[in-house]
C-alpha cells in the first residue's frame, strides 16, 4: 500500500487550499493510498470543533472526522 503525508498549515477558511486537501486525502483513501495529515500552525484549526462555518465553505472539522472514520491519521 502507497503512503502520503499531506501537511496543512493554512487557516481552514479564507481560500481553498485546506478544503482541497481534505478532498484530495479523501480521494487517495479511496484509492487504497495510507494517508497521514499534519497540521501545522493556522492548520491545527482545521480540528476545531463547533465552528461557525463561512457562508459558501464547508465545515473542516467535519471532513477532518469523516476522514480519521475512514483511517487517516492526524498529526499536530
Amino acid at each position: 500500500m502507497d503512503k502520503l503525508t499531506v501537511i496543512v498549515q493554512d487557516a481552514p477558511y479564507g481560500s481553498e487550499e485546506v478544503y482541497n486537501a481534505l478532498r484530495y486525502s479523501s480521494a487517495l483513501v479511496a484509492n487504497q493510498v495510507e494517508v497521514n495529515l499534519f497540521l501545522l500552525a493556522d492548520g491545527v484549526g482545521v480540528a476545531k470543533r463547533n465552528q461557525k462555518t463561512p457562508t459558501g465553505y464547508y465545515n473542516t472539522a467535519n471532513m477532518l472526522s469523516e476522514l480519521i472514520a475512514k483511517g487517516v491519521k492526524v498529526k499536530t
